[in-house]
C-alpha cells in the first residue's frame, strides 16, 4: 500500500520556489472514507515515514506535517521537559506513539507524555492544528482514555481535561498544575522564529520568577 501526498514542484522557477515555500508552511491531508480497522492496521505497519495516521469512524486521515507544525510540536514538547525538570517531574516520552482502542479509534499525536510512572497511554497528548483535525480530534482522546489534550491552533493553545466522558476546557493543567494556558502560548508561538533554546531560557526564568 503506497500514498503519496503531491507537492508540485516546477524546476528551480520563482514559481516553483513560493510553491514549496507555502507548502512548506501548510499540512498535508489525505482522509480516506469507508475504511476499517484492518486497514488502519495495514497502513500503521508500512512505512509511512513523516505521516500521523488517525481512525474513527471508518475513516483513515493521513497528515504530513509541514516545517511549521513540527517547530510548533518540538517547542511545546521542550517546554514540557523544561517544566519537569524545574519542578521534578518524572516524566516519559512517548512521541508520536501509536494509540489504539481497537476497533473504534486510533491516533499518532504529535507529541504525548506519561508523568510519575512509565504508562502504555499518555497522561498528556498534544496536537499542532494547521489544516486537519483540532477539536473534532477529541473523540478519538475520549475514546482512547488519555485525561489531558493540548491543542494549539491560530496561535492559540487550549487545554482540555477529560471529566467522564466529556473534555472541559480548562485554563490551568491538571498534569502539570502550576502551568496555565495564556502563561505557555507566548514562548509556544516564538518557535516559529526563534531558537527553542532561546525560548526555553525565557520559559524557566518566568517558572522562576512565579516560584518566588
Amino acid at each position: 500500500m503506497l500514498i503519496n501526498l503531491p507537492l508540485p514542484i516546477d524546476g528551480d522557477s520563482a514559481k516553483a520556489f513560493a510553491l514549496r515555500e507555502r507548502y512548506s508552511q501548510q499540512d498535508q491531508t489525505l482522509s480516506l472514507a469507508g475504511m476499517t480497522w484492518s486497514d488502519f492496521e495495514e497502513f500503521i505497519s508500512e512505512e509511512y515515514l513523516g505521516y500521523r495516521v488517525s481512525y474513527l469512524d471508518g475513516v483513515i486521515t493521513l497528515v504530513s506535517p509541514s516545517k511549521n507544525h513540527e517547530r510548533i510540536a518540538e517547542v511545546i514538547g521542550d517546554l514540557v521537559k523544561a517544566y519537569c525538570r524545574k519542578y521534578n517531574v518524572l516524566y516519559f516520552p512517548l512521541g508520536s506513539t501509536t494509540l489504539k482502542h481497537p476497533p473504534l479509534a486510533g491516533k499518532e499525536p504529535d507529541v504525548s507524555f506519561a508523568f510519575d510512572t512509565d504508562k502504555d497511554l499518555p497522561d498528556l497528548a498534544i496536537e499542532v492544528v494547521f489544516s486537519s483535525g483540532g477539536i473534532t480530534d477529541l473523540k478519538k482522546y475520549q475514546i482512547l482514555g488519555v485525561k489531558e489534550v493540548w491543542f494549539w491552533e491560530n496561535n492559540l493553545i487550549t487545554f482540555h481535561h477529560l471529566q467522564g466522558n466529556n473534555y472541559q476546557e480548562i485554563t490551568r493543567s491538571i498534569c502539570l498544575p502550576n502551568l496555565c494556558s495564556a502563561d505557555l502560548i507566548s514562548f509556544v508561538n516564538r518557535g516559529l522564529i526563534e531558537s527553542p533554546l532561546i525560548i526555553e531560557a525565557d520559559f524557566i526564568k518566568q517558572l522562576a520568577n512565579t516560584s518566588n
